[in-house]
């Protein structure tokens, strides 16, 4: 018994993946575009998991847990960069690291 039909699914993940692809195309501050992309890694993997279900296989949601893995070794990653940045730069404004191009 389904009682959320899987349109409605669908529709809540490319939601949130437009959101996540406006805020990072709109916003300047790298920490908002790190959260905006950690919100379209979330939606795809939505995605990925309705259709899994959708279609009876189990594929999508491997692909989903090995996904969550890179995505937490994202964050790690992107957030110590961050401090360094910020440590450094005194700012963590992203059109201020165009200056970094060298």
């Amino acid at each position: 018994m389904n009682l959320i039909g899987f349109e409605n699914y669908l529709w809540l993940g490319s939601a949130l993946f437009c959101i996540g692809l406006l805020g990072v195309l709109v916003r300047r501050n790298v920490i908002i575009l790190l959260m905006c992309i950690e919100l379209m890694l979330n939606a795809s993997n939505l995605l990925l998991v309705v259709f899994s279900k959708m279609f009876g296989n189990m594929n999508g949601q491997i692909f989903v847990f090995f996904s969550m893995l890179v995505a937490a070794a994202e964050v790690s990653v992107g957030l110590a960069l961050i401090v360094l940045i910020y440590r450094k730069f005194k700012t963590i404004d992203s059109s201020f690291l165009d200056n970094l191009k060298g």
